[in-house]
């Protein structure tokens, strides 16, 4: 690829593609400037260092998740959003990850506009700021804690474990000696992630609408 070529764009494309399969670890401008076929020095002109690069790489995850039709009422939008946020996060693990570790933020206008179409739902409900605010906090603990549960263990078992943890929960739990434990493990282990969201959303939906014909 000539340098004329590179654009912000596409350097935030190939690293997202790189720490998709290596992880955040393994991303060095000198790799991703081979990956792109150029100098590392040239990668500068797009982004200024490693944390540009990881906000760069939230903001594009944020950015790919689709805007629901405003004319849609406001519950089915904050619904459509949570289940659109939950697909792009499971897809890109390594950068959930910067981004719950506080490693990374979304500093795009793409990524602000995701956001406020979010907050312009639960406005539109009837909430006031603070209220509003509560709400956008809850309900992106929700999707980030699905997200993660769901990709726990996506890329095996690390390098210094010699057992998936998995693995160690059924070897370690004992029914004698743990027995509520013994119970859930085999629903625990086999949970549905993307069920358990829809789950925990109605409830705060649920919730929320009480709230409001209070």
């Amino acid at each position: 690829m000539a340098r004329e070529t590179l654009s912000r764009e596409k350097v935030l494309d190939a690293a997202l593609g790189f720490v998709d399969t290596h992880g955040v670890s393994a991303l060095s401008m000198r790799k991703l400037a081979a990956e792109l076929g150029v100098e590392a020095m040239s990668l500068y002109n797009h982004v200024k260092n490693k944390g540009d690069l990881l906000d760069g790489l939230a903001a594009r995850v944020f950015e790919s998740v689709p805007l629901p039709d405003p004319a849609q009422p406001w519950e089915t939008r904050v619904r459509r959003f949570a289940e659109a946020c939950h697909l792009a996060f499971t897809g890109h693990p390594a950068v959930l990850r910067t981004l719950v570790a506080a490693e990374a933020n979304p500093r795009s206008p793409g990524a602000l506009r995701v956001i406020d179409g979010l907050l312009g739902a639960l406005l539109e409900a009837g909430l006031d700021e603070p209220a509003t605010v509560r709400v956008y906090r809850s309900l992106m603990g929700l999707i980030f804690g699905a997200a993660l549960a769901e990709t726990i263990g996506v890329t095996g078992v690390p390098a210094d474990r010699a057992e998936h943890v998995d693995d160690w929960f059924r070897r370690m739990t004992i029914p004698a000696e743990l027995p509520h434990l013994s119970r859930v493990l085999p629903a625990l282990v086999q949970a549905d992630c993307r069920h358990d969201l829809e789950t925990q959303l109605d409830l705060l939906l649920t919730g929320l609408r009480a709230e409001l014909a209070r």
